[in-house]
């Protein structure tokens, strides 16, 4: 017999529906999800507020939540990108399994916090500091699965395929010894992940970056990726654009489009800098992008040309990166602020003539079915056969304080701050009741423990 829930209000389909009706069934999926429903069913939980489905964060490197809030100075003439790399490294080298564990446990209850329900981890830490193989080449990716059983996220792993410097190098650089691994390494990560079978743990497979992986690497690992997921860093920088260009002739997702089997099992991760052609490509080939506004404004990258991207039909989604925002009103805050900054203009990712007057709205339902592509789940949502997921919003949020519940995401995403969701379910599971995860406080002394001896390192 399916459980059944019963929420006043839930976002059903891309619009707000009242009195609804949601039965899980035994796997943890939604079985029947159905409007109109005035009077709460014999025997169904009745929910405190209005549901949103969550979110998935379809980019994150967790380790890198040791480092946030660690590099917000400069001491030196000149701070960028590659400069914050350097000290990144630094983290990279000296973070042991357990002291990951930690820390992405710590991250995945924010994570929670912050709306989404599954992350996708770009995982590129392979190697133990000295650069040796572990015995189990998934020790980290392991501590990583470990702390998402523990805060009861989903995850999907990326394992990624990292081999080289730069366009000119032929191998990796000392301090990136820790990320080495070529096509048939990941490929092999992904199968054993895969035959794990862990509940509510995916797999598919990623590329650092064309920089950081040979053409025929690349050329391989797309032969034999299957299914998907298969997710790539490109365009983010313009010096990278640049060096792609001195060294193939062709901007980075301008070679990819002619050179990889684009489809809509790619995620174009950034795509910050990309022409309208490229964008048109991309568009026709049915890949996606993932936009991480607040990692990408901390680290001066620069602004996508987000309504070309939009108009064109591409699937966006959204993540958190290098962990300085954990939550997705925040990235889609961003994401419209930038813009607006930009172009000077108000309500840009807006589209009356579409159906979407409402920017919230609009981002809101483009990240859901852009993060479901990411993860490679297929559909999200409230929807029959998706994993039960879902959000419930805080009844007493002053962001929503006086506001027609009509306006609810509206509030969320451009009332801040708020205390959003007060209660969060994974698969048909409540991790977070009343803004509380059961294991917050052991999680939190742990981390603490770690970023302080990382720091300290």
């Amino acid at each position: 017999m399916p459980r059944e829930l019963w929420a006043p209000q839930a976002w059903v389909r891309g619009r707000w529906q009242a009195g609804v009706r949601l039965a899980i069934d035994g796997a943890g999926r939604w079985a029947q999800v159905e409007g109109g429903v005035a009077v709460p069913p014999p025997g169904a939980e009745v929910l405190a507020g209005p549901v949103l489905p969550g979110l998935v964060d379809a980019h994150s490197h967790a380790f890198q939540r040791a480092f946030a809030g660690l590099a917000e100075r400069r001491d030196g003439g000149h701070d960028d990108f590659w400069s914050w790399r350097e000290r990144m490294y630094r983290v990279a080298l000296a973070i042991d399994p357990e002291q990951l564990r930690a820390v992405a446990a710590q991250l995945y209850v924010e994570l929670l916090h912050g709306g989404y329900t599954e992350v996708c981890e770009f995982h590129y830490l392979h190697r133990a500091p000295d650069g040796s193989a572990y015995a189990d080449p998934l020790t980290l990716a392991w501590a990583l699965a470990d702390a998402a059983a523990e805060t009861g996220i989903g995850l999907t792993l990326l394992p990624v395929l990292y081999e080289r410097a730069g366009f000119a190098a032929e191998g990796l650089r000392p301090e990136q010894r820790r990320f080495a691994a070529g096509a048939d390494d990941v490929l092999a990560m992904r199968a054993a992940l895969r035959a794990a079978a862990r509940p509510n743990v995916s797999a598919g497979l990623a590329i650092h970056s064309l920089r950081a992986a040979r053409p025929a690497s690349i050329a391989r690992l797309a032969a034999a990726a299957g299914d998907g997921p298969l997710h790539v860093h490109v365009a983010e920088q313009t010096a990278e654009v640049n060096d792609c260009l001195a060294a193939t002739g062709q901007r980075p997702i301008e070679w990819l489009a002619r050179h990889a089997p684009l489809d809509a099992r790619w995620q174009l991760v950034h795509a910050t800098h990309a022409t309208p052609a490229e964008i048109d490509a991309v568009a026709a080939l049915g890949a996606g992008i993932v936009l991480c506004p607040t990692t990408e404004a901390d680290l001066g990258d620069g602004l996508p040309d987000l309504p070309r991207w939009l108009a064109a039909g591409v699937p966006v989604s959204v993540g958190s990166d290098s962990q300085v925002g954990r939550d997705w009103p925040s990235e889609l805050r961003l994401l419209e602020y930038g813009q607006r900054l930009l172009r000077r203009e108000r309500n840009v990712a807006a589209a009356p003539a579409q159906g979407w007057p409402d920017t919230a709205s609009r981002l809101f339902e483009c990240v859901l079915a852009g993060g479901a592509s990411a993860a490679g789940q297929g559909t999200g949502g409230l929807e029959c056969g998706a994993r039960a997921d879902l959000l419930v919003l805080d009844a007493a949020d002053p962001a929503r304080l006086g506001l027609p519940a009509a306006r609810a995401l509206d509030a969320i995403v451009f009332s801040a701050p708020g205390r959003s969701f007060a209660d969060v379910m994974v698969a048909g599971r409540w991790v977070l009741r009343g803004h509380r995860h059961p294991q917050a406080e052991a999680i939190a002394a742990r981390a603490a423990a770690a970023i302080e001896a990382l720091a300290a390192a």
